[in-house]
């Protein structure tokens, strides 16, 4: 009896501890043959390409980290900000030149949208601050 509780001790906890990277493993099926991929195994020459987030990008330039690329900080970039003289393209461009962005995102789009409302939020977060 003791024997039976301790195999079934054994089993939950092993399934506990390996359900979790079975999950994560995806199956993709082609021409009959299964391929199991693990997402923690993706190659490293992959399409996709992340971006710092728009926010971020913000407040980095309002800090002063795209100074040296032209771009004002503090209530500087607010002001060109207010009166449409600094736009999201430039910001874009400017993190692009300090390799904080892949040049691939100046013709995002949905990223220079993204950052355009961040750009026309930039007065609330000074005043906050």
């Amino acid at each position: 009896m003791k024997l039976v509780t301790l195999i079934n001790s054994a089993l939950i906890f092993a399934s506990i501890t390996l359900v979790p990277g079975i999950a994560a493993a995806q199956t993709a099926t082609s021409n009959s043959n299964e391929i199991a991929i693990n997402s923690n195994n993706l190659p490293r020459n992959s399409t996709t390409v992340s971006y710092l987030q728009p926010f971020n990008l913000v407040n980095f330039a309002y800090q002063g980290g795209l100074k040296q690329h032209g771009i004002p900080s503090g209530e500087a970039l607010v002001f060109q900000t207010q009166h449409r003289n600094l736009i999201a393209k430039d910001l874009v461009k400017a993190a692009v030149n300090a390799n904080k962005l892949p040049s691939q995102a100046l013709n995002d789009q949905n990223y220079l949208s993204a950052v355009n409302l961040q750009l026309n939020a930039l007065p609330d977060y000074a005043a906050a601050d």
